[in-house]
């Protein structure tokens, strides 16, 4: 049965790529970091938690030795495609992610239904990554390279999604949820939905600009206010519940230096003169969409 070991093993293999290609350009700290990736992929389950903790703080001593170098110039433009065959590339991911899920789900026997969306969105990702070869008529390595050069430049950042889901997780596990439900259980008034709504989109928010991921707060903000009143008191259906917390979580992430591989990245790449340009120009957008997410919590609640 196909399941989440698939989806790794390609991540794992795509790391152990840019490593290699590191070494071969004498970034030594560069091959070191992302080799350390793609061994956390590749045999994480095998490391046990005291290994995968040391991995982790050999990651975090690489990316505060400052030696980590920034994308080489890049090269002169090679072969290019209409912008409309582009375009239809850039659809391959989420259109096959989506019929995947949909197909994976009716095949048990062949993917684990559990993880039908992650494995489709990988073979997504593969399928996009061999057309794209072909419609560009360019060798397999030349996607390597280019992914090579993005990671350099995203830097440390890159591992920030994967280590702040784990936060959440030993969060979760410590119950640093049930704590944080009991401070907000005497703020809250009583019998108030819309007191609970608030508290639990605006604490996503903010629960996510301080961890800089959404999925690292969904689990303590669950525990603390979304599960024992949204739906356990208030009777809120769990799925809209959870899908809309994300969403209030998102908002937060558009307000974050802590989402750097989103906010802090680009306006490098981009050489904006104010480093924190792209979450000014996101805040306005990311207020109105907490308030309507906020809102949307209530109504379904109540």
């Amino acid at each position: 049965m196909i399941g989440l070991g698939a989806v790794y093993l390609a991540a794992g293999a795509t790391f152990a790529a840019f490593a290699i290609l590191g070494l071969g350009r004498r970034r030594w700290p560069n091959a070191l970091f992302h080799a350390l990736i793609a061994l956390s992929f590749l045999a994480g389950d095998r490391l046990g938690d005291r290994g995968n903790g040391l991995l982790a703080l050999a990651l975090a001593a690489i990316a505060a030795s400052g030696r980590m170098r920034g994308p080489r110039p890049a090269p002169e433009a090679g072969p290019q495609a209409p912008a409309p065959r582009l375009f239809a590339l850039a659809l391959v991911v989420p259109l096959t992610a989506v019929a995947g899920t949909l197909a994976f789900k009716a095949l048990p026997a062949l993917v684990d239904p559990k993880q039908a969306t992650l494995v489709a969105l990988a073979l997504g990702a593969v399928l996009a990554l061999l057309l794209g070869c072909l419609v560009l008529r360019a060798s397999p390595i030349e996607p390597m390279r280019a992914g090579a050069g993005l990671a350099d430049a995203v830097g440390w950042a890159i591992v920030l999604p994967q280590m702040l889901a784990s936060l959440g997780a030993v969060f979760a596990l410590a119950g640093v949820g049930a704590a944080v439900g009991g401070l907000m259980g005497g703020l809250i008034p009583a019998d108030s939905v819309l007191g609970a709504a608030v508290a639990y989109g605006l604490g996503m928010a903010l629960f996510t600009i301080v961890m800089g991921n959404a999925f690292a707060a969904f689990p303590v903000m669950a525990v603390a206010v979304g599960v024992p009143l949204l739906v356990g008191r208030y009777g809120a259906d769990p799925a809209p519940v959870a899908a809309v917390g994300m969403l209030a979580g998102f908002c937060g992430t558009l307000l974050t230096p802590m989402a750097a591989n989103f906010n802090l990245v680009p306006a490098a790449l981009l050489e904006l003169r104010d480093r924190y340009g792209v979450i000014r120009a996101q805040a306005p957008t990311a207020l109105l969409m907490l308030l309507f997410n906020i809102v949307l919590l209530w109504w379904v609640a109540r």
